[in-house]
């Protein structure tokens, strides 16, 4: 398995690369969270530490989130309930916290890439509704062939229910997977953020409202 490792510290990257290595896994290390955004479609599974030097891991998390599916794994020191809740929340697959014995990260990277079923280069990462195609990579919208521009905010919104085509997302969780924290004035920004997207799209009947819950996007 092509294993990311997110991970600034030294000492600790190297000891786990080595258990990587010799578990017949082929680890790639990187110390920036920038690193991870740009090299997530190269694994199979994410290491993230949530310490990193450039952007905080829950947030890495939320951007990786509005692009890809990834198995991720966050390998972090910071234990208080209201990360660990969080870091559930904006996607990661599971949460362990530091010291951690390393036969049970190994058995929880297997159970986590197991539910996964497929490695995550392998899934499809372009999504249709109709005429309505988002190329989840390329960061790319067409309705009947022809581009249709978004603002980053807009294109993250519509990534995030793309990603989970037919299924409803909560409005609770667009807001934590976009914007970060889910606080009145982004709920606000949400809705006129989907106003813009039904607009620019033109076809209504791709962005479905599930009244008192959230959204879905396609069937």
């Amino acid at each position: 398995m092509r294993v990311l490792l997110a991970e600034d510290d030294d000492g600790v990257a190297g000891a786990l690369t080595e258990v990587l290595y010799e578990h017949g896994h082929l680890p790639t290390r990187v110390r920036r969270g920038e690193e991870v955004l740009a090299r997530h479609r190269q694994a199979d599974l994410l290491l993230l530490d949530l310490g990193l030097p450039d952007l905080d891991g829950l947030e890495v998390l939320r951007k990786l989130r509005a692009v890809s599916g990834l198995p991720v794994v966050v390998l972090t020191a910071r234990g208080d309930e209201r990360s660990v809740v969080r870091g559930l929340r904006l996607g990661a697959d599971d949460y362990l916290v530091k010291p951690v014995r390393l036969a049970e990260l190994l058995a929880r990277m297997e159970a986590v890439t197991r539910r996964a079923g497929t490695p995550a280069a392998a899934a499809p990462r372009t999504v249709l509704a109709g005429d309505v195609e988002v190329d989840l990579d390329a960061r790319r919208v067409t309705v009947g062939g022809a581009e249709v521009r978004l603002t980053t905010k807009e294109f993250a919104v519509l990534a995030a229910l793309a990603a989970r085509a037919g299924t409803a997302v909560s409005r609770q969780q667009l807001m934590d997977e976009v914007w970060g924290d889910a606080y009145l004035a982004v709920s606000r920004s949400l809705d006129v953020h989907l106003t813009q997207l039904r607009a620019k799209l033109g076809r209504p009947e791709v962005l479905t409202t599930i009244r008192g819950f959230g959204y879905r996007f396609g069937g």
